[in-house]
């Protein structure tokens, strides 16, 4: 499998700060990269230092001054990438609640709503297809710092909060998942993805209650417990802009067809 990606980002920077940047495409065993990625601020070059996290994810972090920065990622992805296993420790962090997956305030509203007792894979599709029904997808509905119960309050969001909404049931009925920032061929409007994790039969399977994209053509970028740990960019200092973003995926062929119930990797 082939794929293409690119992210291009223009922001303006009004005091000196610390940036990190999660946009490059995470390393797994099975997929090769052909990729760069270039920071310039006011036309210099900046050299990033790039720290190593979680299931291959890649941060790219540096202190810059004031001006105006230029970011452009692209990587052509080949092969498919090996399924990941999870330690002990992945399936206890990803049983707990997470400052946007609040699992803790959803067990009773989870009990109530689905059968405890049934298999994960089952439980997994029946949470993905009721947050499928119960959200609407609005853009601009909600804010960055809402959290699963507001989505679930609300009954609108985009991407992430459908995935922490899934993500935050689906540990409220004891099935470990987690939260993965993706390229996303096929995906319209495009832009960054998220979709939500769960550990099922041994291996981690992608759950997207949007039904935007093909799951099986998505590519990793981040994983984390939710949002705040795959985000595109953080700044640790001084204010920052972005005056614009764009983002690109696209595969080799024909967009895979993606019923949304068989259970699926990404790769």
């Amino acid at each position: 499998m082939k794929r293409d990606v690119s992210a291009h980002l223009d922001i303006g920077i009004t005091a000196p700060t610390t940036l990190e940047f999660q946009l490059a495409v995470a390393r797994q065993p099975g997929l090769e990269l052909d990729e760069s990625l270039v920071f310039e601020l006011d036309g210099r070059t900046i050299w990033p230092q790039e720290i190593s996290g979680p299931h291959g994810t890649r941060i790219h972090k540096f202190a810059t001054g004031t001006g105006n920065l230029r970011v452009d990622y692209s990587a052509t992805v080949f092969g498919a990438a090996t399924p990941e296993p999870a330690s002990d420790y992945d399936i206890a962090v990803y049983l707990r609640p997470s400052r946007f997956a609040e699992c803790d305030k959803l067990f009773g509203f989870a009990a109530l709503e689905f059968d405890g007792t049934a298999a994960p894979a089952e439980l997994a599709a029946a949470v993905t297809d009721w947050v499928r029904r119960r959200l609407s997808y609005v853009a601009g509905s909600s804010d960055p710092i809402d959290g699963a119960v507001e989505t679930l309050l609300c009954g609108a969001g985009v991407c992430r909060d459908f995935s922490h909404l899934v993500v935050a049931l689906l540990r409220a009925v004891k099935v470990p998942a987690r939260l993965v920032a993706v390229y996303a061929p096929g995906l319209f409007p495009m832009d960054f993805h998220a979709v939500a994790e769960a550990y099922i039969d041994g291996v981690w399977r992608a759950f997207d209650a949007t039904g935007l994209a093909p799951r099986s053509s998505l590519v990793r970028i981040a994983t984390g417990r939710d949002a705040s740990d795959t985000a595109f960019m953080d700044n640790h200092g001084g204010e920052v802009f972005v005056n614009s973003l764009w983002v690109t995926a696209l595969i080799d062929g024909f967009l895979p067809f993606d019923n949304g119930a068989d259970p699926v990797s990404i790769v």
